[in-house]
């Protein structure tokens, strides 16, 4: 699918369900995708992406921030705490604070900075052993504990288990948001961004069905 498809696909689908059209926002996710690609992608006009490792944001981003005016960065994959400075430095979200230290090392070095980027918690929904995330009973706590430290939780974040249905996922996500006040909720990716929109997502990760099948090198 185009880049026009999907937006239209999401567009469509809040329309189905009563949601106001344009409430869902695209991820574009360049994670280890050739820059030629990318740079199509921004060529077309979209400025939202994602990626996962610091590390190699930090390769691609800073020139193409400089070529392309109004792009916005998350970070979707893990975030270890040693590079949490440079993180802070170069996304306008992250997306997976996901544990106390993360916390902790995020609050001093926002007041360090003197600027912070928007942050969302990461749910482990499925509450599986590979995968990093809050359990979905210690969220509200987890929550309390970030505002405690003077952060502010913009959104929650989750990757659902493959073979599961992805909606019951979405839904709890969206529960737990709501009784703690937080609107943002990135959740859904290429196979499953429909069910999410219709669950309420406010960002959707989509990265092959945009870019194409990934290039490891």
């Amino acid at each position: 699918m185009s880049l026009s498809d999907i937006l239209q696909t999401i567009r469509d689908e809040e329309a189905r369900v009563g949601r106001d059209v344009g409430a869902t926002r695209l991820i574009a996710v360049s994670k280890v995708q050739p820059l030629e690609r990318v740079v199509a992608v921004l060529e077309e006009g979209h400025r939202l992406f994602g990626e996962n490792k610091v590390q190699e944001a930090a390769g691609k981003w800073p020139d193409l921030r400089a070529r392309y005016e109004g792009v916005q960065l998350h970070l979707i994959g893990p975030l270890q705490t040693n590079k949490a400075r440079q993180a802070m430095e170069l996304f306008d979200a992250i997306e997976t604070v996901d544990r106390p230290k993360l916390a902790r090392t995020i609050a001093r070095l926002a007041d360090e900075l003197g600027q912070c980027p928007k942050l969302f918690v990461q749910v482990n929904t499925g509450e599986e052993d590979q995968k990093a995330g809050v359990l979905p009973t210690e969220a509200d706590a987890f929550i309390a504990e970030c505002r405690d430290l003077g952060l502010t939780i913009d959104g929650l974040m989750c990757i659902p288990p493959v073979d599961e249905e992805p909606s019951l996922h979405f839904a709890l996500l969206a529960r737990i948001a709501k009784r703690n006040g937080i609107d943002e909720l990135s959740m859904g990716m290429s196979g499953d961004y429909e069910k999410a929109v219709a669950q309420g997502a406010t960002y959707v990760r989509v990265g092959s069905a945009i870019f194409g099948e990934r290039v490891y090198g």
